[in-house]
């Protein structure tokens, strides 16, 4: 006999115990559902993850004044100044996308006919394109409001909302600062939430930041941001960032350089570590399920002895008997690894159907590892079984009741 009348025989034992092929090839379905939903959930979560930081910046170096051991005029020296962001631009040009600095302050404005307290940010142009800024409405501050030190002010979207109650009411407005009047040109918000890693508040105005130098007694930049042309150069720019910040004051001064390499690597770490965890849970179902089928190929084999019998007396070789129960493994543990590849990938083209918004990806790798894992599992475990039977003794066999 070949190989097919092998496969047809094998079909035709399955299909007289349909419900146990079933129950048994449902071990397999949950295994490799489990794989494949894994295995996708990881990749959109990671990719989540990382677009979320990426967004804060991970191009982005950032610089800051962290101490020194002198108090009163030399440590107001020692701030970083809007001269140090000026110098970083003119010597690090063409190799950053920008540069740009915040003036921090806290003051009680006048808007909507009451007085609140506000976050206040100075800063030029270059801080939209740094932190990724989204205009809601009007305009950011450009060049000539900078150098004109003009009467303008951004608020956020959220503090827009609850004052005005829309972006495009707020354009226009009068705002009182210091007792002075501003004129609302813009509303704004981050393209991606910071979770709070960044000076930005749900209640922010933004003023040209050499306007707010008037509103403070000492100059002082906090943080300074500069922004890499892509993420490989992030490490050499922050070390050329920190030796143009410290050449420009005096020794002692203590400044903090930093970016978001180190924080993007843990998330990937830590990423990878969840994945393989949960992929040890999908293994576990999946060698149960192999377990329950050799569990029912060993009550097959003792079901079926007097057939075993049977087919060896008329001619059948120990290697096709062995060769038919084999099949039978592998073809119960791929039709339930085939089953279970295709639960698991209608359940992210589900969502992505009723969901249009919600992109999950399928990984073809995770597809193609979960058939070839159905397919290891019937050979692994189908083995004994066969084994068992071609090593059966035709006339024992014959005699079995």
């Amino acid at each position: 006999m070949d190989i097919r009348e092998a496969l047809r025989f094998s079909w035709e034992a399955l299909r007289a115990n349909r419900l146990r092929t079933l129950l048994t090839a449902l071990g397999l379905v949950i295994g490799n559902a489990s794989v494949i939903l894994v295995v996708t959930i990881s990749l959109t979560s990671r990719e989540y993850i990382l677009d979320q930081i990426s967004s804060i910046g991970s191009n982005m170096v950032y610089a800051y004044y962290e101490g020194a051991q002198v108090t009163g005029r030399t440590v107001d020296a020692d701030y970083i100044k809007i001269a140090d962001v000026e110098a970083i631009r003119a010597q690090l040009g063409a190799s950053i996308v920008a540069s740009t600095g915040v003036q921090p302050g806290y003051d009680r404005a006048f808007m909507g006919g009451r007085e609140q307290d506000v976050t206040l940010l100075g800063v030029d142009g270059d801080y939209a394109l740094i932190r990724d800024l989204v205009i809601v409405a009007g305009r950011f501050i450009d060049t000539s409001d900078t150098t004109l030190r003009a009467k303008v002010a951004l608020m956020t979207d959220d503090l827009a909302r609850r004052l005005y109650g829309s972006p495009q009411a707020a354009v226009g407005r009068p705002v009182k600062i210091h007792r002075i009047q501003f004129t609302v040109v813009g509303v704004f918000k981050e393209r991606n939430d910071s979770f709070g890693l960044s000076e930005l508040t749900r209640e922010t105005l933004v003023l040209p930041i050499t306007v707010m130098r008037y509103f403070s007694p000492v100059e002082r930049i906090d943080p300074l941001y500069v922004k890499a042309r892509d993420a490989a150069s992030v490490v050499g720019l922050t070390e050329q960032v920190r030796r143009i910040v410290e050449s420009r004051h005096r020794p002692g001064a203590r400044y903090r350089v930093e970016n978001l390499s180190a924080i993007l690597d843990t998330a990937k770490n830590i990423s990878m570590i969840l994945t393989v965890v949960l992929l040890l849970v999908a293994a576990i179902a999946l060698v149960i399920s192999g377990i329950g089928i050799m569990n029912i190929m060993l009550v097959t084999v003792t079901e079926r002895t007097r057939e075993i019998g049977v087919r060896m007396a008329i001619g059948a070789t120990r290697r096709y008997v062995q060769m038919q129960f084999m099949i039978e493994a592998v073809l119960i543990s791929v039709s339930g690894g085939v089953l279970g590849t295709l639960l698991g990938v209608a359940v992210p083209v589900t969502v992505g159907i009723f969901v249009p918004e919600v992109q999950i990806p399928v990984s073809g790798a995770a597809i193609a590892a979960s058939l070839g894992v159905s397919v290891l599992v019937g050979l692994v475990f189908g083995t004994l079984p066969a084994n068992r039977a071609s090593r059966l003794n035709p006339t024992e066999a014959l005699r079995y009741e």
